[in-house]
C-alpha cells in the first residue's frame, strides 16, 4: 500500500495567515462559508481550513458546511470519531497524518507542509480553486453527460477570467504543426480494435487533431461486432495533457464550450467504456488521465504519473476531470490533485482506484 503523501518539503510560506477555525465556528460564520467579495482575491478570500481535531456537533456543523461556496480544508492529526464522518465528506477535502475512514482525506506526513503547499496554489489561482470546488460538489451527483455541461461552463467561464489571461502572456501560444492523418491509429482484428495515440515527439499531446481522430476511432466500437478496444499512446508517454498551444485560441469562450460538448474524448469512452481498457505509462497528465479514467479499466505500468496541472494555468480540468476522477477516486482526493497538481505514482494511483492494476506489461 503506498504510504502517505509527502508534502512539498521545506515551508516558505507560513500558513498563519490563514485562520485555522473549528467546525463549529466555521458553521456560524457566514464570511467563512461563501468568498470575499473583491476584484483582488487572495487565498485566504476563498480558503477556510477547519480543525478537526476540536469536533463538537460534527452532525449540524456537516449540513451547514455542505452548503459552503468556499474552499472548505479539514486538518486532523488524530483519527476522528465515527460520527464526524459526514462532516469530512462536506469539505473539499481533508488532510490528515493518521487514517481515516473513507476517501474523503488525504494522508500526509505533515499537516502544515501539506496545508502550505495547497495555500501557495490557490495564492495563484484563488477563482480557479473557488470554482473547482464547487464544480466537484456538483459534477458526483449529475449524470456524465450533464456533468459535462457543468465542467464546459466553468472551464470556458475560467478561459474569460485574469487568471489563465495572465498565464497565456507569460506563455505565448506557439504554432500548431501541419494536421497529419495518423495522430491515432487503429487496427481492427476479430472482435478486437486497437487504438494508439501517435504522436511521441509531442507525448501525444491531445490536441484538435488527435482527440478528432479519436473520437472518430472510438465511433467504430459502436459496431456489435467489437469485443473489446484497447487504447496506448506510442512512445514514453501515455499522454502529457492536452497541447497547451491551443488552450485559449478558439473564436471566444461560447465557441469553445459548443465545441467541448460536440466533440469530448472523455464522453466518446464513456459511452463504450465497458469494452474499453487502456494501458497507460510515463506522463498521464491533464486530458491523459481525464480521458481514461473514463474506460471501464486502466492498467498502468509501474513508472506511470498522474496529474491535474491546469490550476496553475488558471483553469480547471476541462477534458471530463472532473467527472471521471471522482468516480474512480472520489470527489476529495480529485481535489487534491487538482489543487496542487501534485504527481500521483502508479503505486498510489492503484492505491486510489485511479487505476485497476499495475503491470510491466502494460
Amino acid at each position: 500500500m503506498a504510504g502517505p503523501v509527502r508534502g512539498s518539503g521545506r515551508r516558505e510560506r507560513p500558513v498563519s495567515d490563514i485562520p485555522v477555525v473549528t467546525a463549529a465556528e466555521a458553521a456560524r460564520a457566514e464570511h467563512l462559508l461563501v468568498p470575499t467579495a473583491t476584484e483582488h482575491l487572495t487565498a485566504g478570500d476563498v480558503l477556510t481550513v477547519v480543525d478537526l481535531d476540536a469536533v463538537g456537533s460534527p452532525q449540524e456543523a456537516a449540513v451547514r458546511l455542505g452548503q459552503a461556496h468556499r474552499v472548505l480544508v479539514g486538518v486532523a492529526r488524530r483519527r476522528v470519531s465515527p460520527a464526524a464522518g459526514t462532516l469530512l465528506d462536506a469539505l473539499t477535502l481533508t488532510l490528515s497524518t493518521v487514517p481515516q475512514p473513507g476517501r474523503s482525506h488525504i494522508r500526509v506526513d505533515d499537516v502544515d507542509a501539506a496545508l502550505d503547499q495547497l495555500t501557495e496554489a490557490l495564492h495563484g489561482a484563488p477563482r480557479a480553486a473557488l470554482t473547482l470546488a464547487g464544480l466537484l460538489r456538483l459534477t458526483p451527483l449529475l449524470p456524465v453527460p450533464d456533468a459535462l455541461v457543468a465542467e464546459s461552463l466553468a472551464f470556458s467561464m475560467l478561459l474569460a477570467g485574469p487568471e489563465f489571461a495572465a498565464w497565456r502572456r507569460a506563455h505565448p501560444a506557439r504554432p500548431v504543426p501541419p494536421a497529419t492523418a495518423d495522430a491515432v491509429l487503429l487496427e481492427r482484428t476479430g472482435d478486437r480494435l486497437c487504438v494508439t495515440l501517435n504522436r511521441p515527439a509531442r507525448r501525444n499531446a491531445l490536441g484538435r487533431e488527435m482527440r478528432d481522430q479519436l473520437i472518430d476511432a472510438l465511433a467504430v466500437a459502436a459496431d456489435p461486432g467489437v469485443a473489446v478496444v484497447h487504447l496506448r499512446g506510442t512512445g514514453s508517454d501515455f499522454c502529457s495533457g492536452g497541447d497547451l498551444d491551443e488552450f485559449g485560441t478558439a473564436a471566444d469562450p461560447a465557441t469553445a464550450h459548443a465545441v467541448r460538448l460536440a466533440r469530448s474524448a472523455g464522453y466518446a469512452v464513456h459511452r463504450c467504456a465497458g469494452r474499453v481498457q487502456v494501458h497507460v505509462r510515463g506522463a498521464c497528465m491533464g486530458a491523459g488521465v481525464e480521458v481514461p479514467a473514463f474506460a471501464g479499466r486502466m492498467v498502468a505500468a509501474p513508472g506511470a504519473y498522474f496529474a491535474l496541472p491546469e490550476l496553475s494555468l488558471g483553469l480547471v480540468p476541462g477534458a471530463g476531470g472532473t467527472v471521471s476522477l471522482p468516480r474512480r477516486i472520489g470527489r476529495w482526493r480529485t481535489a487534491w490533485m487538482a489543487l496542487t497538481g501534485e504527481r500521483i505514482d502508479a503505486a498510489r494511483a492503484h492505491c486510489w482506484g485511479l487505476v485497476d492494476a499495475v503491470t510491466a506489461d502494460a
